[in-house]
């Protein structure tokens, strides 16, 4: 007997339970509900060149094969780990922004199909969403600002926000439960993303349904490698998957 429900017998402490209905949808934004065209690519070596990394050369290789095997992480932490010192780290990053900042200013960015359409559908299901991203506050309000989002959706989220450390910890998720309040245990969360620390950070957060979807950075097998419980093909099928998922995926 649920010791919570004496008449519901529903064990809630157990993790393969998919008895929860979702009351808060966390989305990712560049590669699950924004379409970017690979500007993070092309904002990364417009940094690089900036600190020196010559374009074309085996150390530029190297970094920007660093960049897309770490999409979804938060910029700053990425420029630490591929420049070592923080002057330089912060010296990268602001150069990245400037840069991804201005190719969003010239138009480069729309949203993926459907992906307004579905959140005002999540919302219209009685569901909380929040936007989250691993970029810095300022580009992610120009992102908003391009795509006519602000107000969209009531809360938006950068690694800032949730104490500065961003995906592949859980801390984006679990900021979006605290602040919205919206459920009332972290299986009623369904996280959504394009990359395989987007699922790691929903695997870390407890959430009960972490969707990889196929519309940005990494593939159906390394989405389920970092625990994916589902891959869609993108985010406008989200509402149906929440309306009644299917068993999980294998590994």
């Amino acid at each position: 007997m649920n010791p919570l429900n004496p008449t519901n017998p529903t064990n809630l402490t157990d993790p393969t339970n998919d008895s929860f209905s979702t009351k808060l949808v966390v989305l990712d934004m560049a590669g699950t509900t924004v379409a970017d065209g690979g500007l993070v690519e092309r904002a990364f070596s417009a940094a690089a060149e900036r600190l020196g990394v010559e374009p074309g050369s085996a150390d530029h290789a190297a970094k920007l094969d660093y960049v897309r095997a770490t999409m979804g992480e938060s910029k700053i932490s990425v420029f630490r780990h591929l420049f070592g010192d923080e002057a330089k780290a912060r010296q990268a990053n602001a150069a990245f922004e400037e840069a991804y900042g201005g190719l969003v200013d010239a138009g480069h960015i729309a949203p993926v199909p459907g992906a307004r359409e579905t959140i005002e559908q999540l919302r219209s299901d009685g569901r909380r969403v929040v936007l989250t991203t691993g970029f810095a506050r300022v580009t992610q309000d120009a992102i908003l600002d391009a795509l006519g989002w602000q107000g969209l959706v009531e809360l938006t989220l950068c690694p800032a926000d949730a104490g500065g450390r961003g995906r592949p910890y859980p801390d984006m998720v679990l900021a979006a439960l605290l602040r919205t309040g919206a459920a009332d245990g972290v299986r009623e969360i369904a996280v959504a993303g394009d990359t395989s620390y987007d699922m790691l950070s929903g695997v870390r957060s407890g959430a009960g349904i972490v969707a990889g979807v196929l519309t940005g950075a990494h593939d159906r097998e390394q989405l389920l490698a970092h625990g994916a419980t589902h891959v869609i093909g993108s985010v406008a099928e989200l509402p149906g998957l929440l309306a009644g998922p299917p068993a999980r995926e294998g590994r």
